[in-house]
């Protein structure tokens, strides 16, 4: 089954919902339509659990991390790094972001999971944060959601518009130089954003 839902991921990342094709997946792994079909009900049943495994993945690795090890604005550099290259380094789940983003949510929105996959990311965000307050290293009255919503957009973006931003303003932003301003910079931003 992990073999048909990294295939699908590629599918639906490069092809989008609409684009993607039940027989090209069953072609890839080797298996049959009629499997994936058993397997998860149909097209949407399987975007569905690639979009889950995709989040899933993300926080699995983010609870790796250990925050809570570190003091506050350390935990938030490491945090807003690891986003930074999680991001760049998976665009497939960019990808499936966009896409379901145009799609509305209407997917995401029939997960039985995706929520409580979500809640750890933001309860570690409010307890480094809340550890940072205490210590008068960060300022009260932010959001935890805000934080975390402020850490994608900025991450988020250097991956989601990189091709039209690089044409508009021909600049390439996949140089390792590039990259390792662009991750330092957004650290610093949010970094500046919370302290007090």
């Amino acid at each position: 089954m992990a073999g048909i839902l990294e295939v699908a991921t590629t599918e639906f990342a490069n092809k989008g919902l609409s684009g993607a094709r039940i027989d090209e997946i069953a072609a890839a792994t080797r298996t049959s339509k009629r499997m994936i079909y058993y397997y998860f009900g149909s097209k949407d049943g399987l975007y569905i659990a690639v979009l889950e495994e995709a989040y899933r993945r993300m926080r699995a690795i983010e609870s790796e991390l250990h925050l809570e090890d570190l003091p506050p604005e350390d935990a938030l550099r490491r945090l807003v790094g690891f986003t930074f290259d999680h991001h760049y380094d998976n665009q497939d789940y960019i990808r499936l972001v966009m896409t379901e983003n145009m799609e509305r949510g209407a997917h995401l929105a029939q997960s039985k999971s995706i929520q409580a996959l979500n809640v750890p990311a933001i309860e570690a965000i409010r307890k480094l944060y809340d550890r940072g307050v205490t210590a008068k290293l960060f300022r009260p009255g932010l959001d935890a959601i805000d934080i975390h919503a402020s850490i994608s957009a900025l991450t988020f973006f250097n991956v989601s518009n990189q091709h039209t931003f690089g044409l508009i303003f021909k600049r390439d932003a996949h140089s390792a130089q590039a990259l390792a301003a662009r991750r330092d910079s957004i650290i610093e931003m949010l970094v500046r954003f919370v302290r007090a």
